[in-house]
């Protein structure tokens, strides 16, 4: 029994790693795709002769994209509006999230009802648009941050920790010793709340990075445009003009440099991410399986 148990084990490993390693294939292979590609020649790339690895190596994509005025001044502005965001965003979580985990909070069911509702239903973009405008902050950087600054989601799942987390005796005794409220917060609760912390930082930071779509509604100067904006312009409109392009399209073919401006910027879009998440990957599967275990 336990060889023929033993030799189904070894079937069954074999058939999950064939699974996942095709998967790791789909997933992977684009990836390294574009990154080939954004450093192959004009060619090569509309040549269709990239596959794999980088064919008659060539820099003209991220030459293009460093002295392009615009695409800096955008990357800079997504940097700040990321930045600026995540923090914003996560002070308003805290504190909306940390009174709805108190039992003791009067109407915490009432509230908690508003707040999941909204996950099913909204005003919608006109009156957004007209609350925005109502407040002045049309083509201003708090256009880009205050109208998304928070995830009814994340509120949850932030309340959630703290219900499972943060044991109430701390509490009671913090109260014994004549602590308020918002030092309970600031020097207990938060010291303790580093995992679920990491995690909502990663997910606000992603989707304030990813964010265009106020910026298309918001925005009118260019100057203030993020990266995402600039990106989502070459890669659906595929359109670079001479202007644009100044001195580099004497370096390669139009055409050419159109391809290799979209995968290179896909490739610098994508690398702060990536050189963030390793960073905070140890706690994020702690903070997101919040909840999802009983003990």
């Amino acid at each position: 029994m336990e060889q023929l148990s033993s030799r189904g084990d070894r079937v069954f490993d074999m058939f999950n790693l064939l699974i996942l390693g095709l998967f790791l294939i789909t997933v992977l292979y684009p990836l390294i795709y574009v990154v080939s590609a954004s450093f192959s020649s004009p060619a090569a790339v509309i040549g269709g002769r990239v596959w794999l690895w980088p064919v008659d190596i060539s820099f003209e994509g991220y030459a293009a994209v460093f002295r392009h005025r615009l695409i800096w001044t955008s990357f800079m502005n997504t940097i700040t509006y990321t930045l600026l965001g995540t923090v914003i965003s996560l002070v308003i979580t805290v504190l909306a999230a940390y009174p709805l985990s108190r039992k003791d909070f009067k109407g915490r069911k009432g509230f908690t009802l508003l707040f999941v509702f909204t996950m099913m239903f909204n005003g919608g973009l006109i009156p957004m648009y007209l609350l925005v405008r109502g407040l002045g902050m049309l083509d201003t950087l708090w256009a880009m941050v205050i109208p998304s600054a928070l995830s009814v989601w994340n509120v949850m799942i932030m309340v959630t920790y703290f219900r499972t987390s943060i044991p109430e005796e701390l509490l009671e005794s913090a109260q014994i010793d004549g602590c308020n409220d918002f030092t309970y917060l600031l020097r207990i609760v938060l010291p303790l709340s580093g995992p679920i912390i990491a995690v909502m930082t990663l997910f606000y930071g992603v989707d304030q990075w990813n964010q265009y779509f106020n910026a298309l509604i918001f925005l009118k100067s260019e100057v203030r445009f993020p990266l995402q904006l600039v990106l989502r312009d070459i890669l659906i409109q595929n359109q670079v003009s001479q202007e644009t392009l100044g001195d580099v399209s004497t370096a390669a073919a139009r055409q050419g440099l159109r391809e290799l401006l979209k995968y290179s910027l896909i490739v610098i879009s994508s690398l702060p991410l990536l050189a963030v998440y390793p960073f905070v990957q140890k706690f994020f599967v702690k903070g997101i399986m919040i909840g999802s275990i009983k003990g």
